[in-house]
Parts: C-alpha cells; structure tokens; sequence
C-alpha cells in the first residue's frame, strides 16, 4: 500500500507536494526504461553486425524493430490504461521490460546465425511494446495527479526519466567495454560484452515493478469507472478535504461515466479528426522528424565515421547524454515560468539553425571508401553544433511535447487520443531511424538538411497551432 504524509492543504493548491512528487518519480521511471531501452543498442550495434554479419539495411531494422513494437504499445497502452487503470499498465509494461532484456542477452536456441538475428529482433519489438505503453501511461497519469501550478515541471520528469536512461545506457556500454575492451569480447560469465548491455536493464525494470505497486489509481480514472469514494479518498491525501471535493465535482462534471472512452470520440469535422487531436499528432510527429534519435541510435558509428576513434565516439557520445540531462532539468525550472509555446519556439529556432551548420559542415567532408572525413575545424564545429542541437531539442520539444501531451486534451478522450499521437510518434521516430543507415550513406549532407527542413516546419507549427497551457487545470481543456 502506498503510504502519504498527512496533508496539511492550503485552499487551490497541492496539500501534500512531497507525495505527489515520489508518485510522479515511480511514473517516471517508465521514461528511464524508455530512454535505456531506445539507446542502449547505440553501444551494441557494430558489435551485432560483425556477430551476425548483417548488412547496414538488416542493422537498421534491428534497431528500429523495437520502434514499431513502440508504436505497437502506444496504440493499445492508451485503451488498456482505460479499460484496466494507468498503473495496472505500468506493471504490463514493467514486465514486458523484464523480459526484454533478459531475452536479448541469453539465446538458448540460434547463436550466431540469422535465427539469433532473429529472435533478437524480436525481443527487441518486445521490449519496444513496453517502451510504447510507458511512452503514453506516464504522461497521462502524471498530468491527472498533478496540480496545475506544478503540472509542467512534473510532467518534465517523463523526459528527465528518459535522459537518464539515455545517460545510463551510454555509461553502461562505456563501463562494459572498458572492462571487456571491446563490445564484441566476452565478459562477466562468458557472455558477450553487447549482450550484457540489453542485460543490465533487467535491473530498473524490477524498479519500476515494484514501484508500480506502491502508487495509487489516477483519481480521474476512478471516477470514470465509478469508483467516486476511492477516487476522493487519493485526492484527500493529495490535496486535503476542501480542495479534493472542488476537484472532484470539477472532475464528475467533465467526465461521462455511463461511456467509456473509444477512438471513435476522437471523430471530428477537420479531415475526421477534432482539430486537438491533429494538434497532438503534429507534436508528435514533428518532435521525431527533426531527426534526435539519430544523434542517440547512431552517434558512435557517425563520430567514428567521421574519424574518431571507437572510445572517443564513446565518450562523445556519453558528453552528448550528459548535455541533455543538463538542459533537461532547465526546461523542468522553465516549462511553468514562460510556457510551453515560448520554450517550443525557441527550440525550433535553434534546431533548424545547428542542424542547418550541421549540413553545411558535412558538405565541406572528404568522402573516401569508409566515408565522410571532417578536419579538425570543421569535426570541432559538426561536434559543437550536434551538441547545441541537442541543448535547443533538451529545453523544448524534448520534454514539452510530453508535458503537452499530457494535459492538451480534454478528460474524456484524454486516453484515445494520446494512443494516435503515441502511435504517430513512433512511426515517425521507426522511419527516421530505419531510413538514417541509408541516407547518410548516400549523403550525410541531405540527412540534415532534411531534419533542419522539419525544425523549420516546426516553427510554422507551434505559432498557428499551439495554444498555451500554462497553469490551466484538466478540466478546462477543451476541444
């Protein structure tokens, strides 16, 4: 049972902070297995080319498989979380990273041919599934247990969970192969140094299980399926009496308990959909196609590629996780003083202009037979660049696409229409990933120039499209 300090609520305002926040840490650990598990093959992917001798094409489909077993999740996370609760879900997806991880370690049937090749793919699309459903659980559950003056900063954590899981798996690999000297050696008990890579990530899975049972129900969700004492009582211990009871008539008011959520709620006149949803699905594809998780999937192949050696990339790599952590914990200082819109612009500003230098710089590159070689200039410049990229993406879209997410839509189709814009997303990230291999080996220069190409769309985007959210509460969302 989960345990909370007595409240002592002032009227409008959280009554017992401190537990919503270690609520709100245990939902975020979902985003720290989500980052661990998208980055931790960014360490293993030369290796499992030179195991399996696939080529650049099966090497993308292997990293992006867990990608469609993301979008996968997403699809069906959101009707699961209204059908069995938000934290039933987050115990699903819990033990689908369980299971993941051990799986891609330990292949008791196939070895090194395309059998192994295969029933790794799989288990990456596996642990995708659960990347997918803890993609969109986190951010609703966070969103209906926060209040509104505190909302942005604690749905931030979604994506501060997912730096550090990016952060984790790039230590993790830098430790493994420091140790084992290489990602293709073995290691600790005779299993392959990548293989212990996806292994370790067993541990924060069996973190986030045991969390997922030591935090309440979304007290909205209770309320849609009629559970108004249970519901009241986790908003007393959160809020104190007086402020629960406002919230709660609030809540019953936007809430249709006699109709459970459904994608068809979603239907409306702008080509189908309401015009909210399409605004969540443009977030979602847009914070994708300006192409981050190629500095995340692919960093250590594009910096060796360009000259670096393999432990430089690492430790490049490794500066680049760091620079997101850091930024990350300036949007969460960020998001509730200035908005989400002013953070989402200036983020776009700066990504169409270093992934513009980006492209230029590459276009300045002697190709040779093993590709693209940069001089010492222009590597510094491609490095500070990727790296300031990464600064403008950690302070907006980054976090603020989660945290928009989270609370845009209205109670009733709160669930459904965070499965479609989870859905596009991963879509969109599985495309960018599957295509980066091909493109860049034709022309680095093309790559990120279209990336830069969707931060300017981006730009367009959040000054027609999005409306702020600072400081508003669920129940005023609207259509």
């Amino acid at each position: 049972m989960s345990t909370y300090t007595s409240p002592t609520s002032v009227a409008g305002h959280t009554a017992n902070t401190s537990a919503v926040v270690r609520i709100t840490i245990v939902a975020a650990i979902g985003g720290f297995l989500f980052g661990y598990d998208s980055a931790v093959i960014n360490g293993a992917t030369g290796a499992m080319r030179e195991y399996f001798g696939v080529g650049p094409t099966a090497l993308g489909s292997a990293v992006a498989s867990a990608l469609l077993g993301a979008a996968a999740g997403a699809a069906l996370g959101g009707r699961l979380a209204d059908k069995l609760g938000r934290v039933r879900v987050m115990r699903i997806a819990a033990i689908l990273f369980l299971l993941s991880s051990i799986f891609c370690a330990i292949d008791p049937f196939f070895g090194p041919d395309m059998g192994g090749f295969y029933w790794l793919v799989f288990w990456r699309v596996v642990g995708g599934v659960g990347v997918g459903v803890a993609s969109i659980i986190a951010p609703a559950y966070i969103a209906e247990i926060a209040p509104a003056d505190i909302r942005g900063r604690l749905g931030s954590l979604q994506q501060m969970g997912i730096v550090l899981g990016i952060f984790a798996s790039q230590i993790t690999n830098r430790i493994i192969v420091g140790s084992a000297g290489s990602a293709e050696s073995s290691w600790l008990f005779g299993l392959d140094a990548w293989r212990w890579m996806f292994l370790l990530e067993a541990i924060p899975a069996i973190i986030y299980l045991v969390g997922a049972y030591t935090i309440p129900e979304s007290p909205r969700w209770l309320v849609q399926q009629g559970r108004r004492d249970e519901a009241m009582t986790v908003m007393v211990r959160l809020q104190g009496q007086a402020p629960a009871e406002h919230r709660m008539s609030v809540i019953e008011r936007t809430l249709d308990k006699e109709h459970n959520p459904r994608l068809s709620d979603l239907a409306g006149k702008a080509f189908g959909l309401k015009p909210i949803v399409w605004i969540g699905i443009g977030l979602a594809a847009l914070q994708q196609l300006v192409g981050i998780n190629v500095i995340f999937y692919y960093s250590n192949q594009l910096w060796q590629s360009v000259g670096f050696q393999e432990g430089d990339a690492f430790t490049i790599s490794t500066i680049t996780s760091v620079t997101n952590v850091v930024v990350t914990i300036v949007a969460i200082l960020l998001v509730d003083k200035i908005g989400r819109k002013r953070l989402l612009l200036i983020g776009s500003i700066g990504m169409a202009l270093t992934l513009g230098t980006m492209a230029a710089v590459f276009a300045t590159a002697t190709v040779t037979d093993a590709g693209p070689v940069l001089g010492d200039t222009a590597g510094l410049i491609a490095l500070v660049a990727a790296n300031l990229y990464v600064v403008f993406f950690g302070i907006s879209w980054g976090p603020v696409m989660w945290v928009l997410l989270g609370e845009m839509f209205p109670n009733k189709i709160r669930g459904a229409a965070l499965a479609v814009a989870g859905f596009i997303q991963w879509i969109a990230n599985w495309l960018v990933t599957v295509t980066f291999p091909i493109i860049s080996e034709a022309s680095l220069v093309f790559a990120y120039g279209l990336y830069a190409f969707f931060a300017l769309v981006s730009v367009f985007f959040v000054v027609k499209a999005v409306r702020e959210t600072k400081g508003v509460e669920l129940e005023a969302m609207h259509d």
